[in-house]
């Protein structure tokens, strides 16, 4: 199985990447995850230009997910929702064909632990027809990461995993 994931924060040391790396290190061996990292080289959304020829950025995002049996997507909570550059991303697949009917697994985590950011997300994909598999919304901070940025808090661990299960 082919798993796109992707971080919904352009930040560095985002926790979000942090838990996209952990997905890759805790998949079990039959699951080969790819990390997109480009949400920051996509231009903002605009139907004159969701046409033929995509911008390139574009085109990788939807190849990226195509290539993809599932999607887990880690993001975190901005001013009571989603980050814009993740909503962006999204609003370039409402259009596309590659996303619909795929499995997603949806993790969000912030120190407030991310419910709002949650629910928001979770309608913006059953309204795309994704299949949700909901991984949960995470109270989770900076604490939780060890000196490399790697995730170490043992129940996200295991929420990953039990999402990655459900995905199969």
């Amino acid at each position: 199985m082919n798993v796109l994931a992707i971080s919904g924060s352009l930040r560095a040391s985002s926790s979000s990447t942090a838990i996209a790396r952990a997905v890759a290190r805790v998949a079990p061996p039959h699951v080969t995850v790819e990390i997109y990292g480009e949400l920051a080289a996509l231009p903002h959304f605009s139907p004159d230009l969701d046409v033929e020829p995509l911008p390139e950025s574009v085109s990788a995002l939807r190849a990226a997910v195509a290539r993809a049996d599932a999607l887990v997507i880690a993001t975190p909570e901005y001013a009571h929702g989603m980050p814009g550059s993740l909503k962006n991303a999204l609003d370039w697949l409402v259009s596309a064909t590659e996303p619909i009917g795929k499995a997603v697994l949806l993790i969000s985590a912030s120190p407030s632990g991310a419910p709002h950011a949650h629910a928001q997300l979770s309608e913006v994909l059953r309204t795309m027809n994704l299949r949700l598999i909901d991984g949960g919304a995470h109270v989770f901070s900076r604490a939780k990461l060890d000196a490399a940025g790697e995730v170490v808090d043992g129940a996200l661990l295991a929420a990953i995993r039990a999402g990655l299960a459900a995905l199969g």
